[in-house]
């Protein structure tokens, strides 16, 4: 019995070359270095946060930055480096989850859409385009004043918007694949659909998924920030990068506004990580500097 073609030819080199690749992106390792230390801080912070979550001193109150509290304290007299970490961990837990969730829904039904073409094509189509005109803030801010402001709540919510992107994006990729000789000879051999698409279609595709992926990460950091600080995101007594924002939103040119800084510069350095991380990503998947 003849063997089916197969899309990606095996070469046991190439996850290695592709290592390499990444590895020689001063940039990307710059930020995957940071992206992992923030997650290592973040998820321990039982055992690196200097002091236990939500430990008050109402007798300390807000105090600047100093050497046993190198980010200060809040009014309720905690320690601000500490309450970052627990932030961090579900700012960053809602990220990677949206992530994850939208590029599994949106890889889908791409791939459905470019291969299956005709009316799935146009309906999947057709829903996505409406998705992509209506202000997500908008649509996201009424879901969860609908729906409730859990993190469970915002995960779905914020993958109910995301996964579009990523759609798009497979299914050019799809359309143009499926028309390969690869395709072709994989049909004459009797293959069923469901199988081309696991088997030659999605292969060719892990370099686009994973860097948009990695995109989606900070995508998602950035609109459950946006929403907490408008006071739609995660609420008391839950914590976020967002929220923190938004409690510290009233102290700009005040003695407290560190309280501002601190999960501003833990926003802006985790999206910069993981923008940095997707480029490397896009330029180590990238067919055509591999052949150079």
């Amino acid at each position: 019995m003849t063997a089916e073609p197969m899309a990606v030819p095996a070469d046991p080199s190439l996850p290695r070359l592709t290592v390499g690749r990444f590895a020689r992106h001063r940039v990307a390792m710059l930020g995957l270095l940071v992206l992992l230390t923030l997650l290592v801080a973040c998820f321990g912070a039982e055992w690196v946060a200097p002091h236990p979550r939500n430990a008050q001193d109402l007798l300390l109150g807000a105090t600047p930055p100093a050497p046993e509290h190198w980010l200060g304290t809040d009014d309720l007299g905690r320690d601000y480096l500490s309450e970052i970490l627990y932030a961090g961990r579900l700012s960053l837990a809602i990220g990677l989850s949206v992530a994850v969730l939208s590029t599994a829904i949106g890889t889908l039904l791409g791939a459905i859409a470019g291969y299956a073409r005709g009316w799935a094509d146009e309906l999947i189509m057709r829903v996505t385009d409406l998705f992509l005109i209506v202000p997500a803030i908008a649509v996201l801010a009424m879901a969860l004043q609908g729906l409730g402001s859990s993190p469970l709540t915002i995960i779905l919510v914020l993958t109910g918007i995301g996964w579009t992107t990523i759609a798009r994006v497979v299914r050019s990729q799809v359309l143009s694949l499926r028309e390969k000789e690869f395709i072709e000879a994989a049909r004459v051999l009797g293959a069923s659909d469901l199988r081309i698409i696991v088997r030659h279609l999605l292969p060719n595709l892990v370099g686009v998924i994973v860097v948009n992926m990695s995109l989606a990460v900070a995508a998602a950091i950035i609109l459950e920030s946006t929403l907490s600080f408008l006071g739609f995101g995660v609420q008391p007594p839950e914590s976020s990068w967002g929220n923190m924002l938004s409690q510290a939103a009233g102290l700009i040119g005040t003695t407290k506004v560190y309280l501002l800084y601190a999960p501003g510069v833990a926003i802006l350095l985790t999206v910069l990580a993981v923008n940095f991380v997707g480029d490397g990503l896009r330029d180590a998947f990238d067919v055509q500097r591999r052949r150079r």
